[in-house]
């Protein structure tokens, strides 16, 4: 009989442990469980602050009528320059990486056809939204090559920084290695009455690592022939090139003005720990489900793949000439930089940061219907490989748990490893990490991580639609390997 993973860590003394630190191996000291790995560049790489910020193009609608906007996007490959030189072949929404971004209001349906101009099946999922389950990007619910799919959004959901990737059963952490993301943000009348930063003082950026080969192009270690390449990557694919809305280490030009900055960490495995050198406060007034109640000052923001955050920073705190750097305090050399602020002029800023930005609504554990367990291990702790969800891989013909609809459930999510989770449809809160209680007023997420080691319960209300939805770990290669759990609401 197989112990369970909480009978393993207390025989090893790991069951009150918040995070477990790695070894040298790269591998957990629960066992030999693999851990993210850096698959390392072979084209020559520009020197970090070289390349200017990109904006990725605005989609705009094929046609609009009284009730909803309609957008045309196809999957296509292109050649695009992301490293200085070189031209790399990508998959991108619209031929680019990223994405063109679609700018969308609650309440208003959005439809968004996407073909299929690619050799290769996709899926397209909106990351965040609240979404019927034939739009929502189940992963077996494939757009074949020359094919055509709708995409159906009505975005009864808050304003909020959300985004669009593939999804495709297997296949989700190449096919977004490759570029298949872009941005969607939602707005509405809430958060367009508050006086924070707007036009261009508000910067969608896409935060992501890619590796380079000599010719330009970005190899995915498991897309190859070579045996037990994609064994070898199981844990994670990180690449030792940090992106920012595709473009390397870049820099931006700013005033001495209020900024808002919509972080997105779209890395297949890599976690951010963002903070400003030589130093400053960011204010954080939204996350994955939108705006928070109040605005909140830090000197970091933590990001792992599939989380948002929206933060303010103020470059009136600095004097022309002023360079500040974006750093990633959890990454080592190259990686430990993301993109630079060069402060080059006044400017007027109506800008300002309310006390109170919304209200969220705190869910009550006291009306929650069923408490239900998950476990996130790998299946090297069953004598197997991939990555288990309760001890099972991803099965798409069998759903795990049927919540009812309007019901208000728990969930206790472990881990043997860190794997950030997100779920589908419904937003949650967290109730406790490892036992306590998060400080602060709540706030809705729709991902959120999981160390080593670690217990964080999550509390939940379905409403919206019945359906099919999955659950699973956002680092995709850990999607891909069957940590993936189907929920059917009833």
């Amino acid at each position: 009989m197989n112990p369970t993973r909480r009978q393993t860590l207390r025989l090893l003394g790991l069951g009150a442990v918040g995070a477990v630190t790695a070894g040298a191996s790269g591998c957990s000291l629960i066992g030999s469980t693999p851990q993210p790995r850096l698959l390392r560049s072979t084209a020559p790489l520009p020197a970090p602050f070289t390349v200017a910020l990109p904006s990725p193009e605005t989609a705009r609608p094929s046609r609009t009528d009284g009730s909803a906007d309609y957008y045309d996007l196809t999957a296509r490959r292109a050649d695009v320059e992301i490293l200085p030189g070189l031209r790399t072949g990508i998959w991108g929404y619209g031929g680019s990486f990223p994405g063109p971004t679609i700018q969308a209001r609650s309440g208003r349906r959005t439809v968004v056809r996407l073909f299929n101009g690619l050799g290769e099946p996709t899926v397209m999922h909106l990351h965040g939204g609240r979404t019927p389950p034939e739009s929502d990007g189940y992963p077996t619910d494939l757009v074949r090559p020359g094919t055509r799919r709708d995409y159906d959004f009505p975005l009864e959901q808050r304003a909020a920084t959300l985004w669009y990737h593939d999804h495709r059963m297997d296949h989700t952490g190449s096919q977004v290695w490759r570029g298949l993301a872009g941005f969607f943000l939602v707005r509405d009348a809430e958060e367009e009455a508050l006086p924070l930063p707007s036009g261009e003082r508000d910067i969608p950026l896409m935060i992501c690592d890619r590796s380079f080969a000599e010719d330009g192009s970005m190899p995915y270690p498991a897309a190859t022939d070579r045996p037990g390449a994609r064994e070898a990557f199981m844990g994670g694919v990180l690449g030792d090139v940090i992106l920012v809305n595709g473009a390397p280490w870049p820099q931006l030009r700013v005033a001495r003005a209020r900024y808002r900055f919509r972080l997105l960490n779209g890395s297949n495995a890599r976690p951010y720990e963002l903070a400003l050198a030589p130093g400053g406060t960011i204010v954080r007034i939204g996350g994955d489900g939108g705006l928070l109640t109040a605005p909140q000052g830090t000197r970091q923001v933590r990001l792992a793949p599939g989380e948002r955050a929206d933060v303010i920073v103020d470059f009136s705190a600095y004097r022309i000439g002023d360079q500040i750097e974006l750093r990633n305090l959890a990454g080592d050399g190259p990686q430990a930089k993301v993109m630079r602020f060069a402060v080059d002029r006044d400017a007027r800023d109506d800008s300002a940061i309310p006390r109170t930005l919304s209200t969220v609504e705190r869910l009550d554990p006291a009306g929650a219907k069923t408490v239900r367990d998950f476990e996130f291990t790998s299946g090297g702790m069953h004598g197997g490989t991939g990555w288990l969800i309760n001890g099972k891989p991803f099965d798409p013909g069998r759903a795990d748990a049927r919540p009812r609809l309007g019901d208000t459930e728990i969930w206790r999510l472990t881990s043997d490893v860190a794997h950030p989770v997100h779920l589908h449809l419904a937003h949650f809160q967290v109730l406790s990490v490892n036992g306590e209680r998060p400080a602060g007023p709540p706030e809705w997420k729709d991902t959120v991580e999981l160390r080593e080691a670690q217990t964080v319960e999550i509390i939940t209300r379905f409403t919206g639609y019945r359906g099919r939805y999955v659950m699973h770990c956002h680092n995709l290669e850990h999607e891909d390997m069957a940590m993936m759990s189907t929920f059917e609401v009833v």
